[in-house]
């Protein structure tokens, strides 16, 4: 009896940890590259940042940052698009998670 009653202390335990665990609010990225709602800022994040994204892993972060290093920032976000590894099915699933802010080529024009 003593061990039944172990037993369902521990399950009821459990359960209410994985619940707790399910209602926590997802990670938000580091200030500087995400705004309010977790957006992430594809010409400010750090590749950590990005890796947060789904289907972005390490080389596909790192390509997106030589992308952004190499044409001088994003203008638009569809240029993730021109990044190898995202497809258009990647970047639907992206669109919503991410912006574009001020890209290093618009910093100094005064436009």
């Amino acid at each position: 009896m003593q061990r039944m009653m172990w037993v369902i202390a521990m399950v009821a335990a459990l359960g209410a940890g994985s619940a707790t665990a399910a209602q926590a609010p997802p990670p938000v990225p580091p200030s500087g590259a995400a705004d309010a709602q977790g957006v992430v800022d594809v010409n400010s994040a750090t590749m950590v940042q990005l890796e947060t994204l789904p289907g972005v892993g390490p080389r596909t972060a790192e390509r997106i940052v030589d992308y952004r290093r190499d044409q001088g920032g994003f203008k638009k976000i569809e240029e993730l698009m021109n990044v190898r590894g995202i497809g258009e099915r990647s970047f639907l699933k992206l669109r919503p998670l991410v912006t574009v802010g001020a890209s290093a080529g618009d910093a100094g024009e005064g436009r």
